[in-house]
């Protein structure tokens, strides 16, 4: 094989290797950067090759044989065999640099589907189930701890599941009520131990996150599209577009005064078309 078919062989190769690390820096959220230079070496060797592939290996010349009314000679028959016979080694060069090709096109193919992660959470169990468990403790964004004593009545506290402050889908609104405010059906009488109230911080609409509290009407409000839910009747929702109620976690008092999630949530936080089948 000639150096220039060697040439376009080895750009093909650096291509597949921009895509395998450009997969691996998606894997790893490695960063933008490495993410772009990897990309830019996939993407740009492998139009290298293309070029250098229609430059060098692919004839430009035209060529016209005029026919010949007698029989051929015996060297001119010896040079048409050796012609074909060049002509088939070319085709065995371009099967070899095809294969290449498909190579590229393939990783590249594959590496592609690593950063439609970002686009949103997979679909499964994970719109289904969040990280609180039952006997979760609920802590602050700095990873505190919060005991039943610390918030007053008409406080408003964002909370996490112990050990996953930085799980979105997990944040939740804590509330202190009144006595006689929160009006609740018999199956969520023990939810709200001493007027403590939890509600998922995902809107129902479109998946924002709902921190506005209207203290003096106890409604909670998404900045988003202006959503309104009625805390004291299990965070309805009384306008906006979102038509259901924000998911309501579970709660309970340990006997070392720390507040708990008795359960996940029983329903499905977010959006109301996750809660499809």
């Amino acid at each position: 094989m000639t150096a220039r078919l060697w040439s376009i062989a080895v750009a093909f190769g650096v291509s597949v290797l921009g895509s395998v690390c450009f997969a691996a820096a998606c894997a790893v959220h490695a960063g933008p950067q490495l993410e772009g230079l990897s990309l830019f070496v996939a993407l740009g060797a492998l139009g290298l090759g293309i070029i250098l592939w229609a430059r060098f290996a692919v004839p430009q010349e035209q060529a016209v044989d005029v026919r010949d009314d007698y029989p051929s000679s015996g060297d001119d028959r010896r040079g048409a065999g050796a012609a074909l016979q060049h002509g088939a080694d070319e085709l065995d060069r371009h099967g070899f640099l095809t294969k290449f090709l498909l190579a590229a096109f393939g990783t590249l193919g594959v590496a592609a589907l690593f950063p439609l992660r970002s686009l949103g959470p997979r679909f499964g169990k994970g719109l289904y189930h969040t990280k609180w468990t039952r006997g979760a403790r609920l802590v602050r964004a700095d990873g505190t701890p919060v005991l039943a004593a610390d918030l007053a009545v008409g406080s408003i506290l964002t909370v996490f599941p112990a050990g996953y402050v930085d799980d979105a889908s997990s944040q939740t609104l804590l509330l202190r009520l009144p006595p006689g405010v929160l009006h609740v059906s018999p199956q969520r009488r023990s939810w709200s131990p001493q007027g403590y109230v939890a509600f998922s911080k995902v809107c129902t609409h479109a998946g924002c996150p709902v921190g506005l509290y209207r203290a003096s009407m106890y409604q909670l409000l998404c900045p988003c599209h202006q959503s309104v839910f009625d805390v004291a009747h299990a965070a309805q929702p009384i306008s906006g577009p979102a038509a259901r109620a924000l998911p309501q976690l579970p709660l309970q008092i340990a006997d070392d005064g720390h507040l708990q999630a008795q359960s996940d949530y029983t329903e499905p936080i977010g959006p109301g078309f996750w809660q499809r089948s």
